[in-house]
């Protein structure tokens, strides 16, 4: 069965009681459709990915996603210093490489003291997902940032920012959203056993075993500690999802009115800016900083004061005493000793003396003590 005919047979089917069954196995059949789609096997076909091998540098990563000429290579270009050809038509954004090839045009900004690579990536048609415009790989490059920018132009209506939603959505990248706090264990007998801490009001039991028979699961034990959609539960089994945060810059304010820049700030999570008259480029880098959740940690020699011009930068998730021992090199940990930390997490003023799994917060000072 292919997509468009999954799709009309869902359009078709009246949603009821009766047919919660049926709706769930069409939902789960068109998720494993689309995956096959953007994840093709075999071999062959070589080179489809040409032009988007990207070095990575930084601590983070943040992908420029729009349509073409929206702005996103001059706004790139004011940010990083890195040229991406700009110009007033579709589809600047090229490779030197094969002529109907597009490539990832990569810069680095620093944003206090954290070295940030940003991703020009190709303007995005309508159908990337199903591998229009080379956005197949576009959108493949788009997975690995640890933030995106949707750039969208003001001018133009903001249905653009519903089709590239579905676009990401439908390669698997979750915007502003957290993995569904559901636990799928997979067992030898028994059956189904489901369970909920919570009231399930978007899906009964009917579609979740609708589901679980698609995907050829009999037997497991299923938790949900939150309410979610029969979609996200298929999130949840198809383990391939990524999640992302996601800020949505509209472009060219320069050319609307006042009464039409307030009505622009009511969109979750945008910042208008206008990248030509370079405004408000100072509340979207903080709004990108507070997105990508770093934390920058000072070195502090003994009997010295803190090294304030050279951050060490930290992820959030990652930023224990070992942590930031290995992020100036890996051989300083075999010999620690333990640490002096003054600063949010320290429990004194004068500081305190902590070990490697101490948990550090921003603009922390540290002092590492070897054997």
């Amino acid at each position: 069965m292919k997509i468009k005919e999954v799709e009309d047979e869902m359009a078709r089917t009246q949603k009821n009681k009766a047919t919660a069954y049926h709706l769930g196995q069409l939902r789960a059949k068109l998720a494993k459709l689309k995956r096959e789609l953007i994840t093709p096997s075999g071999g062959g076909g070589g080179g489809a990915g040409l032009g988007f091998d990207v070095a990575r540098t930084g601590i983070a990563s943040v992908g420029f996603v729009g349509f073409p000429s929206v702005g996103k290579s001059t706004l790139m270009s004011g940010l990083t210093g890195t040229t991406s050809e700009a110009a007033a038509y579709e589809f600047t954004t090229c490779t030197f490489m094969t002529p109907d090839a597009v490539t990832t045009v990569p810069g680095t900004m620093t944003v206090r003291g954290a070295k940030i690579q940003v991703l020009d990536l190709p303007g995005i048609i309508e159908g990337a997902k199903d591998g229009k415009g080379r956005g197949r790989q576009v959108i493949a490059v788009a997975r690995t940032c640890n933030l995106i920018f949707i750039v969208l132009d003001v001018c133009k209506p903001l249905k653009d920012k519903q089709i590239l939603e579905a676009e990401l959505e439908g390669f698997g990248i979750r915007l502003n959203k957290r993995k569904p706090n559901v636990i799928v264990r997979k067992k030898d007998k028994g059956g189904l056993a489901i369970t909920n801490t919570v009231p399930l009001t978007k899906l009964d039991h009917d579609e979740i075993r609708a589901v679980m028979s698609e995907y050829r699961i009999s037997n497991a034990d299923i938790a949900f500690r939150e309410d979610i959609t029969v979609d996200e539960l298929i999130d949840v089994i198809e383990n391939n999802r990524i999640y992302i945060p996601c800020i949505y810059v509209l472009n060219k304010i320069d050319s609307i009115s006042i009464e039409e820049l307030d009505l622009l700030y009511k969109i979750p999570q945008s910042v208008p800016i206008s990248s030509r008259q370079w405004l408000n480029i100072d509340e979207l880098i903080d709004k990108m900083w507070e997105e990508l959740n770093l934390v920058r940690i000072y070195t502090k020699p003994r009997k010295s004061a803190p090294d304030y011009t050279a951050p060490v930068v930290l992820r959030r998730d990652k930023c224990t005493i070992e942590d930031f021992c290995n992020a100036i090199h890996r051989e300083i940990f075999k010999q620690f000793k333990y640490a002096m930390v003054w600063g949010a997490s320290a429990k004194h003023a004068r500081g305190q003396r902590v070990g490697a799994d101490h948990v550090l917060e921003d603009e922390d000072c540290v002092t590492i003590f070897k054997r």
